[in-house]
């Protein structure tokens, strides 16, 4: 199969979906692997290292799309690229359909076969292609948070762990997945006082064996949630419902009454937001303020971090990338039910149910195609 790299051309995206490294195993695997100029650049690998890995190097996206059959981004296709895409075509990337109208209809016209980094989905209801960075966005949305928080920021001038004989900042956390526990993991190592809300009882008993006595793991509902919002000096939004968009959890009243120069971090921004008052922003311009409040709602956070961000996204996708090269998307669903997850559309069908639910269209599974 040839498996075409693209470059990234979202505001300030950096990263890249494939290392040198992943080139190597590619072809080891008897695949080719075409690079679009310049695709690694931001994230710190060269064309050089894609030459010497054995990838062939071409100048346009336009040049990718034409010659292979399976590309992959790191992000969704953009406008600029959707009359690009061919019928029966790969692309395997992040899609996050369900709050993307346009990019939906894009690719159902294009009759190609949309396999989703974010919904490929293990046995134990994992989501092994969002994990990497989920850990990476829990980690900076705490960062970012603290950041804004300070003064100059537009923040109220609090330090996330205080000082010795000044109380810290009050963090919550909504949502106990990979992304709320690394946010509480950053937070409470800075020294904040942290609640972790969940609706999983099983979920919060781990949470509260694992976490520092500064995390206070707690059953979530709508009297709790508003009780502590308003305590808050930050809010962070980790919710994650695979495939489907977010749950609006926090309300524009609430948000208004929450203190001045106060935080929220909308981590769940790639399926439509947690927050009533979320919208996307980028890196160029990532806040707004309403109410006094500062909203961070960059909806590609780890590409901030794009060398990291790139090393574990590799890490996580190469194998089933792999998998889908060696045997064709049939065939690779056939096999893996995990692989199988990952479509959300297929010759001009929706086949993924909370997608086609979120966007009041048709649904067709996918063994219907196998």
């Amino acid at each position: 199969m040839i498996v075409g790299i693209l470059k990234e051309i979202k505001i300030a995206e950096k990263r890249v979906s494939m290392v040198p490294g992943g080139v190597i195993s590619m072809i080891q695997n008897g695949h080719e692997v075409l690079v679009e100029k310049s695709a690694g650049d931001g994230a710190g690998f060269s064309d050089a290292e894609y030459v010497a890995a054995g990838a062939v190097i071409l100048d346009t996206p336009g040049e990718i799309y034409q010659k292979s059959d399976m590309v992959m981004h790191v992000k969704e296709p953009q406008p600029s690229e959707y009359d690009l895409i061919r019928e029966d075509q790969i692309i395997f990337t992040y899609l996050h359909l369900a709050g993307d109208e346009q990019q939906t209809e894009a690719l159902l016209k294009s009759n190609s076969i949309a396999i989703a980094y974010e919904t490929i989905e293990k046995d134990n209801g994992s989501l092994p292609l969002l994990l990497p960075m989920s850990e990476v966005a829990g980690r900076m949305a705490t960062q970012e948070a603290a950041k804004y928080l300070e003064m100059p920021q537009g923040g109220m001038g609090i330090l996330l762990g205080g000082v010795t004989g000044v109380e810290p900042a009050t963090v919550v956390v909504i949502g106990g997945g990979v992304v709320g526990i690394n946010a509480a993991k950053m937070a409470c190592g800075l020294g904040a006082q942290v609640y972790i809300l969940d609706m999983n009882l099983e979920r919060l008993a781990y949470l509260d064996d694992v976490m520092p006595a500064n995390c206070f793991p707690i059953m979530s509902n709508a009297v709790v949630l508003e009780k502590l919002v308003l305590r808050a000096d930050v809010v962070i939004g980790a919710v994650l419902v695979a495939g489907a968009k977010a749950p609006k959890l926090l309300t524009k009243k609430m948000i208004k009454e929450m203190k001045d120069g106060s935080v929220v971090v909308d981590v769940a921004i790639d399926q439509g937001g947690c927050f009533e008052t979320s919208k996307a922003t980028t890196h160029d311009d990532p806040t707004y303020t309403i109410d006094g409040v500062i909203h961070y709602c960059v909806a590609n956070m780890p590409g901030a971090v794009a060398k990291t961000s790139t090393i574990a996204l590799t890490n996580a996708t190469l194998p089933y990338a792999i998998q889908i090269a060696n045997k064709g998307w049939k065939k690779a669903m056939q096999d893996s039910k995990e692989i199988r997850l990952g479509a959300n559309i297929i010759n001009g069908q929706l086949t993924y149910k909370a997608v086609a639910q979120a966007l009041d269209r048709d649904y067709s599974p996918v063994e219907k195609f196998l």
